[in-house]
């Protein structure tokens, strides 16, 4: 890890909250090049639709797959202000991503949440599904997990968790 993750951690993080300020689900992923350089931003699509599978980061690798070859995503880094569900480490590894910073742990993430009906979390840690793959994924986190949790602690104590 680097100051760059960290910044990025931070700006991926403040990101989730503006979200959650907005009352959209606090998930939000950042896609970064090779130097750092921002190539996509996404925040969760759960709302308008209530689209289940609207996780910020599936969003953000299907942007990403139609837009660059597995080979340049091999050399990106996705930054995540929650661990990635299964689907969404399904996703990236897919679309060939390289390297994933992420800050809250799934593991976390469920406490938080309990069984709510808006997110029913999984407690299976992404490095388990990158792990069955073909290929290594390079994965660091939890990162500024307290920061990361104040903004779901918050969030969801507001809507019913």
């Amino acid at each position: 890890m680097n100051d760059t993750d960290l910044a990025m951690m931070r700006k991926v993080i403040g990101l989730a909250d503006k979200l959650a300020t907005e009352g959209v689900h606090p998930f939000a992923a950042i896609l970064a090049g090779r130097y750092g350089n921002v190539l996509m931003e996404q925040g969760n699509a759960y709302l308008p639709d209530q689209d289940m599978t609207g996780h910020a980061e599936r969003v953000l690798m299907t942007r990403a797959s139609k837009t660059w070859r597995p080979d340049f995503l091999a050399n990106c880094t996705m930054y995540v202000s929650a661990e990635p569900c299964c689907m969404c480490a399904g996703a990236a590894y897919w679309a060939g991503l390289g390297r994933l910073v992420f800050g809250l742990s799934e593991h976390r993430l469920k406490i938080i949440t309990g069984n709510h009906p808006e997110n029913p979390t999984l407690d299976l840690p992404c490095r388990q599904v990158f792990a069955s793959g073909q290929r290594a994924v390079e994965i660091i986190g939890p990162v500024l997990e307290n920061e990361a949790a104040t903004v779901h602690e918050t969030f969801w104590q507001n809507h019913g968790a």
